[in-house]
């Protein structure tokens, strides 16, 4: 598929994923170390995308979204499946403003749902940037060959492979071919939310900021498992 025939996230006069990432945080008091710690990802990472230097991977901006206690629907307009069942012509298809990735969503959110699933189409010459996160990760690839980078190994798998790995382990990926990599992804990863508004905590140091991931983790310790 064309990268022409996504739907692009936003209108050429909306704000960019950087100036959302940076209007957010400074609303919220936090600093990019503050940030970063939040999204296990380091600042000049984060400065970079702040700043339309880098363009962040969906599950990276989810790492980001999570920090701030939103989904990632905040900063992308990412349209979802009207039902269970999806057909592959109507299935729709969203790209992150400033990445060549063609996003296709095939989940749904359903109370208890812990699973998300896309099919990624990934242009030549992509690479990741390299990550960890909670939960673990599925990837099957469907057309094409893709290098795989898990804890240091590469990897390089074929269409008909797959991998399957904790996210804790940091892992990057890129397209070393001529052509586009078509691939399944699915994690545990939370991507969305059925809202999108921030929610903060009162911090004495920083004034009111976004309740971290391992933060809420923390105060709901006794209740479920981190």
């Amino acid at each position: 598929m064309s990268q022409t025939t996504a739907s692009r996230p936003r209108e050429a006069s909306q704000p960019k994923v950087g100036a959302l990432i940076r209007a957010l945080r400074k609303r919220n008091h936090m600093t990019l170390q503050q940030l970063g710690e939040a999204a296990t990802l380091s600042v000049g990472y984060l400065s970079q995308i702040e700043r339309d230097r880098a363009t962040p991977t969906l599950g990276t901006l989810a790492q980001i979204a999570r920090a701030f206690e939103v989904g990632v629907e905040y900063f992308i307009s990412a349209p979802s499946p009207a039902s269970a069942h999806t057909r592959q012509d109507e299935r729709p298809r969203f790209s992150i403003d400033g990445s060549s990735i063609i996003y296709e969503r095939l989940g749904i959110e359903f109370p208890g749902s812990a699973l998300s699933s896309f099919i990624m189409t990934v242009p030549p010459g992509f690479q990741s940037e390299t990550v960890s996160h909670e939960g673990e990760e599925i990837l099957y690839v469907l057309e094409g060959e893709l290098t795989q980078w898990l804890d240091g190994a590469e990897i390089i798998m074929a269409a008909g492979d797959s991998l399957h790995f904790r996210g804790n382990v940091p892992h990057a990926w890129a397209n070393r071919t001529e052509v586009p990599v078509k691939l399944l992804w699915t994690g545990t990863l939370t991507l969305f939310r059925s809202s999108a508004r921030p929610r903060t905590i009162k911090n004495n140091q920083t004034g009111d900021r976004p309740a971290s991931s391992l933060e809420h983790q923390k105060a709901h310790s006794k209740e479920r498992q981190s």
